[in-house]
């Protein structure tokens, strides 16, 4: 089988090894964290403060962190391959595009900010305020950019269209366990797609993948990237 177009899916468990918290695991970030107090479009009318300081720290810890050797990969495959690789991402970190990747965010982004009123965006600063105006409409309508439960996911026409198209299929660091992300490797094998899952460990989904690799994002990524090229 000719491989032309590389699909790529990215989940938290490719951020765990630069220091980003996971988000299901033991000690992870909901957790800490209740999701109806700090990820719903419900709580950020309830308590926008809470909302916004919870996002203001996880932004702060993004700003730190570094691409790991799994994220340099993938911008390596990116740039290299002979054919086309697409990457999604679920996560709301930069760390691909610091690894030198260009990525589709499908949940959002920390590094913007959204204005609830126009929907403008616009580089998100180090700490978002309620009272933020927004630089197209003036409105003091500031929230950040990020898909809460509840919300469509970005740029699913898009997906659908790649999905439908990729010779091979790439679960990366994922858990299997959120929707409409979890259905992407069955809408690719309908099509046709081989599919490959590189994860710490068995996720929900691994027996839809034709192969799996278990072990960490920064050993795993690499030696599969440099077996392509």
């Amino acid at each position: 089988m000719t491989i032309e177009t590389i699909t790529i899916l990215t989940g938290a468990g490719i951020s765990a090894e630069s220091g980003i918290a996971t988000f299901r695991d033991p000690g992870g970030i909901w957790a800490q964290y209740d999701i109806e107090d700090v990820a719903t479009p419900e709580a950020f009318a309830r308590n926008p403060e809470l909302v916004l300081d919870f996002y203001n720290m996880r932004r702060e810890k993004v700003r730190k962190a570094k691409p790991n050797a799994a994220h340099h990969a993938l911008a390596k495959l990116q740039k290299s391959y002979p054919g086309t690789v697409h990457i999604i991402t679920q996560n709301v970190d930069n760390l691909h595009e610091k690894g030198g990747a260009e990525v589709i965010h499908m949940h959002g982004a920390h590094h913007t900010a959204l204005c609830a009123a126009c929907g403008a965006r616009w580089p998100a600063p180090p700490a978002m305020a309620l009272h933020d105006p927004c630089p197209e409409c003036g409105q003091p309508a500031t929230r950040p950019d990020v898909v809460w439960f509840g919300e469509v996911p970005y740029h699913m026409d898009r997906i659908g269209e790649i999905l439908q198209s990729t010779d091979l299929f790439v679960s990366i660091g994922t858990s299997g366990a959120v929707y409409p992300a979890a259905g992407f490797v069955r809408l690719a094998r309908a099509a046709g797609a081989e599919a490959l899952e590189l994860n710490l460990e068995r996720s929900e989904i691994t027996p839809l993948f034709t192969e799996s690799r278990h072990g960490p994002a920064t050993e795993l990524v690499p030696a599969w990237v440099d077996g392509l090229l």
